[in-house]
């Protein structure tokens, strides 16, 4: 019988270890601040520099948007001259969703299977700003089209993201074209 003594205490001793260990890791828990919000704070860019480039050197007037609301936030921007003219402005959206403004005046169908994330014409179109829009869906992306944007040699617009048509279409609406 001695032995059993001593494989009672060493359980108990167990026990006693693992409650120390979760006492000491809650009060680690309850001092470290915790961030509950929307997830990280995204940085705005000024694109003011990269517009004003792309809207001398491209061959069609590139579009940017005016008036949105300030809660729409730049993120990212590009133009590649050499790369069909490929123009880029990236936004988050109010509600936490990716909006971009894609153009370029690379082979239509395969600039917009690149844009809209290999979304789908859906036969469907919407008057937007005085514009006819065509929505692609069915992709990563959904996606509103602006084909043959104008200028020496016509460029494809897509508004793309993971927001919805609703807000696409807002950014669409908000498009300034120069």
């Amino acid at each position: 019988m001695a032995g059993t003594k001593g494989k009672q205490k060493t359980a108990r001793d167990m026990v006693l270890s693992l409650g120390v260990i979760l006492l000491a890791g809650l009060v680690m828990w309850l001092f470290i601040p915790h961030d509950d919000g929307d997830g990280p704070d995204i940085k705005r860019v000024d694109y003011t520099v990269e517009l004003t480039t792309a809207r001398r050197a491209a061959p069609y007037p590139v579009a940017a948007p005016e008036g949105l609301a300030k809660e729409w936030k730049p993120t990212s921007v590009r133009y590649r001259g050499a790369e069909d003219n490929a123009w880029h402005l990236g936004y988050h959206a109010p509600d936490g969703e990716y909006v971009a403004v894609e153009q370029s005046t690379g082979r239509p169908a395969e600039f917009i299977e690149e844009a809209s994330q290999g979304g789908r014409k859906t036969g469907t179109t919407e008057e937007i700003g005085g514009r006819t829009w065509t929505r692609y869906t069915g992709g990563r992306y959904e996606a509103l089209v602006l084909q043959d944007t104008g200028g020496v040699k016509g460029a494809t617009t897509v508004v793309a993201g993971t927001g919805s048509f609703e807000q696409l279409g807002k950014m669409a609406a908000a498009l300034k074209l120069a």
